[in-house]
């Protein structure tokens, strides 16, 4: 299964491409679904739709974990809620679309097309799950159910009652959803493709987009410059127009390995036959995930170099701290706690810098830790 991820500025008919894609590749003889909570420009013939409803998402969610918590809920005399009494809460957006993305993935399309938020709302979305699942492990960690037995002893020692059972079986539930659409986003098949309409404005945002996507480890697919207006005109403040498009355009070209072109239909698309015309292609361009590798300079150096390509990233907004077996990184307005590899575990951080988008930070082997003879 290949998954294909929209995403881009507000505005710039991420929708419309996302059903364009779909569509396409339905066509050419692909099982596809399309997954998005807007409403779209066709019927899309041979692609099956689903829809995300975060509202009815949080009902049902809020009334699982309501009724399963029900026996703590009585002893503290709460008065349940009903469904008809919620309403979403922030957030509520983000989970229902993970939801949906892993139950879209289960059934194992031949493509997946998820129509996403606008960029700086979805790249949030997506690093949701990996950030979810550290904060259970460090609140709720899974080697102590099996203490379970001693809770009573354990609770009269320390004169606090302990987490129920409950507690901790929706915890691992809660886990291995995560784990499930963590693993969707992760997949080497799975890219991104950013959905802009040429401008001043779009650019910076797209450069944005193209940081976050590399400090989540995702791959970028292509750039798609959207609503492009034909270059012969002879409408003077037409011209204007494109010629600013086409100068925003030949930056992205420059700075983009794929970016695609598709032409202003003179309306907004209506039904399945506008959206072939875009020519939109079916599916994503063989895009190879950013890989951070650690380059093995010990012989000469004696440190191990690790490397984390990050395209636009500027000194002044880079942070990095070192916590235990886990590295803090800022870059921009983006934040990401990776885990270390194994082989740095072992090794102190002596220093970093970002040269040509790439930022490379050095390990000296602890000699403690160290295995001797190395």
């Amino acid at each position: 299964m290949r998954t294909v991820l929209v995403t881009g500025p507000g505005g710039a008919g991420r929708t419309t491409v996302a059903a364009a894609t779909a569509l396409a590749a339905a066509r050419s003889g692909t099982r596809v679904t399309l997954l998005t909570s807007d409403r779209l420009p066709g019927e899309l013939a041979g692609v099956t739709v689903r829809r995300i409803d975060s509202a009815a998402h949080f009902r049902a969610e809020f009334l699982a974990f309501q009724d399963r918590a029900g026996v703590a809920l009585d002893l503290l005399g709460a008065s349940r809620l009903d469904a008809e009494e919620l309403t979403e809460l922030p957030g509520a957006e983000q989970l229902a679309l993970l939801s949906a993305l892993r139950e879209a993935a289960a059934d194992e399309p031949g493509l997946l097309v998820v129509d996403l938020p606008p960029a700086d709302r979805a790249l949030a979305a997506l690093a949701l799950p990996e950030q979810l699942r550290r904060y259970l492990r460090r609140l709720l960690p899974p080697e102590r159910q099996a203490a379970r037995s001693l809770r009573p002893v354990l609770a009269q020692l320390a004169g606090v009652p302990m987490p129920a059972q409950w507690l901790y079986e929706t915890a691992a539930r809660w886990d291995l959803e995560l784990a499930a659409v963590q693993a969707v986003i992760e997949d080497p098949g799975t890219t991104v493709r950013l959905v802009a309409e040429p401008g001043p404005a779009a650019a910076e945002a797209l450069r944005t987009a193209r940081l976050g996507i590399a400090v989540q480890r995702l791959a970028l697919d292509a750039v798609v410059a959207n609503r492009l207006l034909p270059v012969e005109t002879p409408d003077p403040w037409l011209a204007g127009l494109v010629a600013q498009q086409r100068k925003h355009l030949d930056e992205l070209a420059g700075e983009f390995p794929v970016v695609r072109e598709v032409a202003h239909l003179g309306r907004d698309p209506r039904g399945d036959d506008d959206l072939e015309r875009l020519g939109i292609a079916a599916g994503p361009d063989e895009s190879p995930v950013p890989q951070w590798t650690i380059e093995d300079r010990l012989a000469e150096d004696d440190v191990l170099v690790w490397r984390l390509p990050l395209p636009g990233a500027v000194k002044d907004g880079l942070a990095l701290v070192r916590r235990g077996d886990e590295l803090l990184l800022t870059v921009g307005p983006f934040r990401r706690i990776a885990a270390l590899p194994s082989a740095l575990r072992r090794c102190t951080v002596t220093g970093a810098r970002l040269h040509d988008g790439v930022l490379e930070i050095r390990f000296a082997p602890d000699p403690e830790l160290w295995p001797r003879g190395r």
